[in-house]
């Protein structure tokens, strides 16, 4: 006897399994908002504070700077607020403070250089970048378009990467493009397309390289046919960095790669030979090349200058200026890093913060930086498009690389590389290619925590998978 069905074609009796409620994640604009306010305070104090150390009063400018620091942050949270609800409300907050930090150090260091304030240019390359920022946010409404482009940011990357090649070298390195008094890096906008095209074809050809090919212990070795066209870029990369002699920028490009590649394929060996390949790379580089060699010298033997009665060179003038900071520091605006020299506005600016704001506030800065790259990172992970995460991922990495390379050169652990320290330094491109990658970040993140989490599949269903572009 056939058992009685309900309108529906089930067997009567048996219901239907229950629906798990999407879970509504919190937007958090509210808290974004209020540490952006936040954010500008500190800002605004910290700019106060070097006017009455210098100057005993205010800066004249004090309002404009902190009215103008103000209406971009405010700008950036509309856009986010009605493009990028969902978007983690920490990364927004975080450029603001670091960026309104650098302002803060670069026009303390002006003060001590009057004929050569670059306070005001950064100023307007901040709002160029949150400018771009904005822009980013409001008509780049899915991340994963960018990866229908992976070739023609290669291509676009080395180009940027080549043209300093044909300009002056400006300190030991071609990394410069100077036309007239305009100037910009082509390297720091190369980063952000190689990370698309890396991401792009990780992404596409994971399995491959995971699984297939030759094991050599326990290193799964691809296939030469699918590893072959992701070398080959990432070797002309490097190669042309190492003709302009823009070791920094080598080696980020190389953690880069290496990072991706341990993303992409989960195995730890990838690391192991990176590091191993990137101290063979270095020590070559460094026997054969004389600006390189220099540097290196000044790591191993920083105080050599000073025994021989020639002074301080600029590594031990910043060993010096960390030195005097202390644990608390000697205060906004009363030290002494401007005897660095020519690069105490770009290389050495962490100098400027380890002198005058302690060992305290230098923890408070890379703080900043950690948990900017722990919201990357985490953003990345709750993705289910693997471009979307290995982009993500990428671009944290590229911070956290910038912010060790740099640190760990100015502070004697490794030897110098010539970076800018994402925000706080001095120079546009570098200011106006972090913005970019926050405006990403922003993006990435919205996804990750607006698409709700799949219902839970009854027996036999198959879990339905996030849709293409």
């Amino acid at each position: 006897m056939t058992g009685s069905t309900g309108a529906a074609g089930k067997p009567a009796g048996v219901s239907a399994p229950p629906s798990v409620p999407a879970v509504r994640v919190p937007r958090r604009r509210g808290t974004e908002l209020a540490l952006i306010l936040l954010a500008v305070l500190l800002s605004v104090y910290g700019y106060c504070d070097v006017g009455l150390a210098k100057n005993g009063s205010v800066p004249p400018g004090a309002a404009g700077y902190g009215a103008g620091l103000g209406v971009l942050a405010l700008l950036a949270h509309v856009a986010v607020r009605f493009r990028a609800p969902y978007a983690d409300p920490l990364l927004l907050p975080i450029a603001v403070l670091l960026n309104g930090l650098g302002l803060v150090l670069i026009y303390r260091l002006d003060l001590s250089t009057p004929s050569d304030e670059a306070a005001p240019t950064q100023l307007v390359w901040s709002t160029l970048g949150v400018g771009l920022f904005i822009a980013f946010v409001l008509f780049l409404r899915d991340h994963r378009v960018l990866q229908r482009y992976a070739y023609l940011s290669v291509v676009a990357a080395l180009v940027l990467m080549i043209l300093p090649i044909f300009f002056p070298a400006v300190n030991g390195a071609r990394i410069w493009i100077r036309i007239g008094g305009f100037s910009i890096q082509p390297g720091e906008f190369a980063k952000i397309l190689l990370a698309v095209f890396f991401a792009s074809y990780l992404a596409a050809n994971a399995n491959a390289l995971k699984y297939t090919g030759k094991k050599l212990w326990k290193l799964q070795l691809p296939t030469m046919r699918v590893f072959a066209p992701i070398l080959a870029i990432w070797l002309l990369s490097v190669g042309v960095l190492v003709l302009e002699t823009d070791l920094g920028t080598s080696l980020l490009f190389f953690g880069l790669f290496v990072v991706m590649l341990y993303v992409a394929t989960g195995r730890g060996s990838w690391i192991a030979i990176g590091l191993l390949l990137a101290a063979a790379g270095a020590f070559v580089v460094a026997s054969f090349e004389p600006h390189v060699h220099g540097r290196v010298q000044d790591w191993l033997h920083p105080f050599a200058s000073v025994e021989a009665g020639d002074g301080a060179n600029q590594l031990a003038q910043s060993l010096f200026a960390f030195a005097a900071g202390g644990m608390l520091g000697a205060g906004l605006g009363l030290g002494h890093s401007v005897l660095i020299g020519f690069a105490a506005k770009s290389d050495f600016v962490l100098a400027t913060a380890g002198e005058e704001l302690g060992l305290v506030g230098l923890t408070a800065i890379f703080l900043l930086y950690a948990l900017f790259v722990e919201r990357g990172y985490r953003a990345g992970l709750a993705l289910r498009d693997p471009f979307g995460r290995l982009l993500s991922i990428g671009l944290a990495s590229i911070v956290a690389l910038q912010v060790f390379v740099i640190a760990g050169g100015v502070m004697g652990l490794i030897p110098l590389t010539g970076m800018a320290m994402p925000f706080l330094a001095q120079g546009g491109s570098s200011l106006v290619t972090n913005w970019v990658i926050v405006a990403i970040l922003v993006r990435v993140s919205d996804r990750a925590r607006g698409t709700p989490p799949p219902e839970t599949p009854a027996a036999g269903q198959a879990v339905p998978q996030e849709a293409a572009p």
